[in-house]
């Protein structure tokens, strides 16, 4: 006789991981929400989010790549779910959407309830932050997929703008300014060439002087930023004509993809000081300058472009927010860069 279990699926972990997560779960809640956790599908009605006239909705899917492999190494899994969320809600972010719900999923070899509560506390706190319900998620348990200990997460988040309110990048212009918003780290890009690079030189608690005190291992689990408020202000006074999330590509790959055809960008890359992480990353593994600005944020983990009259004002606006933003460049003629 074979049982589920003796085939490597603990029904009884899984109950017990659920049990753990119900109540932060359900402090996410917003008045939308119109289902309990456990249904099978996610009810959200949209009414609650506010009144529209004409209301989009604002979609992103996305994981946290090898970053995980950091967290299953240091044994530090309560952040990573917010990593997921911020990222998500960054993305659509940029659009001038802000979030209504997110859902999860995790995969694993084998369910430890420990670590899945700890993963999933994560998303309720960034949730939480960015005012958004997290509203499902589906937690899978594959010892044929995932070795001992491995797990594996993908992120939705759904949200939503008036249609005439969609910042699209149509408004940019040549002279407009590039407005750099500072990134905690890596956040969730660029961990493969990270980890290859400092652990064949390091242990996750080693402290090199680049990193200011703080060990490997911390410093490579910074959490991902929400910018959702900084976008939001920077919008509710008409300053910015894009936003650009920089993640994989780098300031440069990603901020093209806002441009309207015919424009191109001049990055500044001496207008600020690379944090340490970057620095050490790049001499300890010698890394090309050009693989180092296509693989990282370097530091920038917003950018908005803004008209140069209204610069000003952005930077007093994010001031007021705690980001010291800087100016990293301009919108140029795409011949021009």
């Amino acid at each position: 006789m074979a049982t589920y279990k003796e085939a490597g699926v603990d029904i009884d972990a899984g109950e017990e991981a659920v049990r753990r997560i119900k109540g932060p779960v359900r402090e996410t809640f917003t008045p939308g929400v119109l289902t309990e956790i456990g249904s099978f599908g996610g009810l959200f009605h949209l009414a609650a989010s506010g009144a529209m006239r004409d209301p989009v909705l604002v979609s992103s899917i996305d994981g946290v790549g090898t970053k995980l492999k950091v967290a299953t190494r240091v044994g530090k899994h309560d952040t990573i779910g917010e990593d997921l969320v911020n990222h998500c809600v960054n993305d659509i972010a940029v659009s001038g959407a802000r979030p209504l719900f997110f859902l999860d999923y995790f995969a694993t070899g084998s369910l430890r309830p420990d670590v899945f509560e700890a993963v999933v506390l994560g998303f309720a706190k960034a949730c939480k932050a960015n005012g958004c319900a997290l509203i499902g998620g589906e937690t899978a348990e594959m010892p044929d997929l995932y070795k001992t200990g491995d797990y594996d997460l993908a992120g939705c988040v759904i949200g939503i703008v008036e249609r005439d309110s969609i910042v699209d990048g149509r408004d940019i212009e040549e002279g407009d300014v590039l407005l750099g918003v500072p990134s905690s780290g890596l956040h969730t890009n660029g961990y493969s060439l990270a980890r290859k690079v400092l652990f064949d030189r390091y242990v996750a608690a080693d402290t090199p002087e680049a990193l200011g005190g703080a060990s490997v291992g911390e410093a490579l689990l910074r959490v991902h930023r929400s910018y959702l408020d900084s976008i939001q202000a920077l919008i509710a006074e008409d300053l910015a004509t894009g936003f650009s999330h920089v993640t994989g590509g780098g300031i440069e790959g990603n901020t093209r993809r806002v441009l309207p055809d015919g424009l191109d960008i001049a990055v500044d890359y001496s207008a600020w000081k690379r944090p340490g992480l970057f620095r050490l990353i790049q001499e300890v593994g010698e890394v090309p300058e050009e693989d180092m600005r296509r693989t990282f944020n370097l530091g920038v983990g917003l950018v908005a472009i803004v008209p140069a009259a209204k610069k000003a004002r952005a930077k007093t606006v994010l001031g007021a927010l705690g980001e010291p933003a800087f100016e990293i460049g301009r919108v140029v003629k795409a011949d021009a860069a």
